[in-house]
Formats: C-alpha cells, structure tokens, sequence
C-alpha cells in the first residue's frame, strides 16, 4: 500500500513537475543563459586575442598606407635563423659553464687541505649586518650592492660573489672554509663570462661540502622563522648533475619483525629516498613479506615516473602498510628483477641505470639463485655498495644500516 500511495503521489504531481520545468527550461530563460554565455566567451577573446588592437590599426591604416607595406616571409628560413640563434646561444652557455669547470678543477688541484686555515670571506646572510655595538659582524663587512635592471632590480654586485652556507652546518668548519678559499678561483671566471655573454643571469658553484658560492653576489635573507633552509645538495639542478638518471625498486620489509616502530622508520626511509629521485627517474615501491604487496596496486608490475604527484600519492599509501607474516626476501627480489627486466624492455624508462634498494632489519641468506638467474654475470641492475672485488647488499635498516657481505650482488 505506501508503494501505491507513493506512485499515486507522483503521478499527482506530475503537471507541477512539467510546469516547473516548463518555467526553468523556456525560451526567455534559455535566451538569458546564452546571452549571458557569450558575453563571457566574447570577454575572454578580446581580452586575450588583441582583435580590439587589430580593429584600431584598420581603422588607422588608411592614414599609413602608404608607408605601410605587406612582405612575403619565407617560413623555412626563418625557422632556421632562430634554430642558429639558438643553437649559438646554448654554444654560449656551454662554453660559460666550461670554463668554470676547468677553473674549478685547477683550483681544487692546486689546493692543499689545511685544517687550520682562517679565512674570511663574504658570508650571503652576513654581508652588510652589525652586531649591537655597530660593528661588522664576523665573515660580513661591508659589500657594496646596487640594483641591476637585469637582474629584476635586485641588489647585486657584479665584481665579486658571496658564499651561503646552509643554516646547520658551521660557517667557520675547516672543510668549509678550505673549498671557499680555493673557489675564490672562480670569481675571476664568473666576471668573464658575464663580460663575454650579457645575457647571462646567475652563476653558481656548489660544493659537495654543502657550501655555495653564487654571482653576482646578493643579499641572502631568512625567513619570519630566522632561518635558510637552502642547501644546494638537496636542489635538483645538483642531484641530477651527481646521479644520473635511473629506475629504481624500492623495497620494504613488511614481516612480523618489523612491527611498530621499526616499520614507522622504514616509511621515513621510503620517503627520504624518494625525496632524492628526480624527474628524470622511474621508480615504484613493492612490499614483502611470503608474498609481495604493491604500495600502489593500480601500478602493479611497471614503474612510474618521480615527479612530485606521484611520489607525494606513494608517500600517503606509505601509511596502509601493515607488519605481519614471514619475511621472504627472494620473493620480493625476484618482483623486482622482473619489473625491472620487463620495463627495461619497452623504452620508456631512463633507459641508464637500474637499482633495487632495500629496506629491511636483516638478511638471513645469500640468494645466489635470485642473482644467479636475473645479474650474473653483466649485473646490469645496480645495489648500493656494490663493488667489483667486494660486492655486496645494503641493508637499510631501521635503527642502523648494516651491510651484508657476499658474492650475492
């Protein structure tokens, strides 16, 4: 009875609904919602299209059209003028960034670490700072800025660069302060390639010390906290010039022994590891534990690749990962050999270097078979600390990082 008295309901109040509906849909109103739609739509193309600007100089070309003339451009030549300007324009910066290999190669060459040496230099955040007494403060002085229209009106200085050294290392540290001494090479170099190429913007050196000296020289200010968080060994221009591009297999311990605090350091380590991979790299994550648990099921069997989206999406599944069972490593080895081996195959990869890491608290065996079948002998898939006289496995492990030591790599 209610579902006959719901459908009687309906059926009553059938001529409202079409009334209604009736009201929304007619011609007025779907006039109003066209009118309103093209009056956007002709908005946005005048605004970006320059047809206004266009009407205004046919409205003037008559008083010019004498002095105005149409020319015929050949396409083809034009597309190869700006493919030589360009191509010159690169050669520039190439040979810029050359020469300030070779400077800095003879410098550090001729340079003789001394673990007492002082050296003052100019510190980016220090330059141009007092203490309460009014006196300059210690690796700062006075260093004379003035706004460049080239450099977007910024404060700089043209004849010398500065030095900025991250906020948890020690300005003074006799490691730091040995590679500022030889790399003062260097100034000589940048003032060169300025005068040779104008149109150059900044020129920077960093050091695997964690210092960087950039030109022209600039005023470097902290944050509302007081702090720099820059280091130049995190920046990804860096990363990709030490490590070249790569697809990487991360694996993760997910047994029984590695409940509670040792799995919540492994999911750091996971992360901390991506944070190094850069867009150039492949790479996805796969847990094991008697058997092998893709962090993303969706990319079962393939690799993606590192930019910021995917590893942020893999970073939140990090969290669903649960301990439990036996720790079967030569399962979880043999997955990664195949994924690897089978995308290596179809091209889209970094198609350069391929890695396993591995995360665990402990290996208890070799797996020669697993490395017998899928590495030996070309060992085309690189593990960390590999070596050809003594190879062997890095176990990150939560807690510490142990090595474990055989022919099995």
């Amino acid at each position: 009875l209610d579902h006959i008295g719901l459908i009687t309901n309906i059926l009553c109040a059938r001529p409202f609904l079409t009334s209604v509906l009736s009201c929304l849909c007619s011609p007025y109103r779907v006039k109003l919602w066209a009118s309103a739609f093209g009056g956007e739509i002709k908005s946005i193309s005048a605004k970006y299209s320059g047809s206004q600007l266009l009407q205004k100089v046919g409205s003037k070309y008559k008083e010019f059209e004498r002095a105005v003339r149409v020319e015929e451009i050949d396409g083809l030549r034009l597309v190869k003028k700006l493919a030589e300007n360009m191509e010159e324009m690169f050669h520039k910066k190439s040979e810029a960034m050359k020469r300030l290999v070779e400077a800095a190669e003879e410098a550090h060459l001729q340079h003789e670490d001394d673990p007492d040496l002082q050296y003052e230099y100019f510190n980016a955040v220090l330059i141009n700072e007092v203490d309460e007494e009014g006196n300059s403060m210690e690796l700062g002085g006075d260093f004379l800025l003035q706004p460049n229209d080239h450099f977007n009106n910024l404060s700089v200085n043209l004849s010398l660069s500065v030095v900025q050294v991250p906020t948890n290392m020690y300005n003074k540290d006799s490691a730091i302060v040995n590679g500022v001494y030889w790399s003062e090479a260097l100034n000589k170099v940048f003032v060169d390639n300025f005068e040779r190429d104008p149109s150059l913007i900044w020129q920077y050196f960093g050091s695997a010390k964690g210092f960087f000296r950039q030109y022209p020289g600039i005023k470097w200010r902290p944050d509302e906290h007081g702090v720099i968080a820059f280091d130049c060994r995190n920046r990804k221009w860096y990363i990709q010039a030490a490590t070249s591009p790569k697809d990487v297999v991360i694996l993760v311990d997910v047994s029984g022994s590695m409940k509670g605090l040792r799995l919540t350091i492994a999911r750091q380590t996971v992360s901390s590891i991506l944070d190094t991979l850069g867009d150039d790299d492949f790479f996805n994550v796969i847990a094991y534990n008697d058997e092998v648990h893709y962090v993303e099921p969706c990319l079962n069997g393939t690799l993606v690749q590192a930019d910021v989206t995917n590893k942020d999406h893999f970073r939140m599944n990090l969290d669903k990962l649960l301990a439990k069972g036996i720790g079967m490593l030569d399962v979880g080895l043999t997955e990664a050999f195949e994924v690897l081996n089978d995308f290596n195959q179809t091209g889209r990869g970094s198609v350069c270097s391929q890695a396993i890491m591995l995360v665990t608290d402990g290996a208890v065996d070799t797996y020669d078979s697993v490395f017998a079948k899928y590495n030996w002998p070309d060992r085309k898939v690189c593990l960390p600390h590999e070596s050809p006289v003594s190879p062997s496995l890095l176990i990150v492990s939560p807690g510490s990082t142990s090595v474990f030591n055989g022919s099995a790599v």
